[in-house]
């Protein structure tokens, strides 16, 4: 690729995907080719734009900023994004608040397997009956967040003060947030998509409320498009390292 030819990618990727960081100076250094075709898949969602740029960029936030991924280069370039595209510090901190809820998946994975093991080890013959307590708890949390799903009947069970507390951690960005619940409902199966997590359950529970609150195809297909190009952050995590080393031995 030729001088000018790298310039005009650089270019390319500045306009289609507003940015330009270190990392891509390594890429471009060591295999302009490569960054020319991941930019092309990389400006599908842009070019079709049923999200618009600053979802596209809250969406993104999620995925890097979600705890199975923690990519902070890439957190810090979707901040940078959304607030360009005109996100306020309300709407991002949202999309973090959301993003933390991720943690409770020890809990939806682990319960019912715990609750099978009780049952095969003769600790438990079945679900106990809720308590009025634990009633009103299932009615605020559909109410809060607007569905109810299995996966929270065993933890409703097995520890009523955890589920109240997460009831009222999980239903902040609900009760006191901005972005609208499709919105939201997005940001779920941003994290729960992405390679780092796959969470199946959540994904389809995700997609299916995204539509209840009107979302279209084309959208959800659009956040598991920008989803997908976290794997490109094992390149520009290595490229700037590969560098480096190879400076090394001249």
């Amino acid at each position: 690729m030729t001088s000018d030819s790298a310039a005009r990618l650089k270019q390319t990727v500045k306009d289609q995907l507003g940015y330009w960081d270190d990392e891509h100076d390594a890429i471009a250094e060591l295999d302009p080719g490569f960054l020319d075709v991941w930019q092309r898949m990389a400006q599908v969602p842009v070019k079709k734009n049923y999200l618009g740029s600053k979802n596209r960029a809250l969406v993104a936030l999620a995925a890097s900023a979600a705890a199975t991924h923690l990519y902070a280069p890439g957190v810090r370039r979707q901040v940078r994004n959304a607030l360009a595209a005109g996100a306020t510090p309300q709407e991002v901190m949202e999309v973090l608040q959301l993003t933390a809820t991720l943690g409770i998946h020890a809990c939806n994975i682990g319960v019912p397997l715990l609750l099978e093991v009780l049952e095969e080890e003769g600790y438990r013959s079945g679900p106990a009956p809720l308590t009025e307590h634990q009633e009103k708890l299932k009615a605020d949390f559909t109410k809060d967040r607007g569905y109810w799903h299995s996966f929270w009947d065993g933890i409703l069970e097995l520890d009523p003060e955890l589920f109240e507390a997460y009831l009222d951690f999980s239903a902040y960005p609900w009760r006191n947030g901005i972005l609208e619940p499709k919105m939201k409902e997005f940001i779920y199966c941003a994290f729960d998509a992405a390679a780092t997590h796959l969470y199946v359950p959540g994904l389809k529970m995700h997609m299916r409320n995204a539509l209840g609150y009107g979302a279209t195809k084309e959208e959800i297909m659009e956040v598991l498009e920008v989803v997908n190009l976290i794997g490109m952050h094992a390149v520009e995590l290595a490229a700037p390292i590969l560098r480096q080393e190879l400076k090394k031995q001249t």
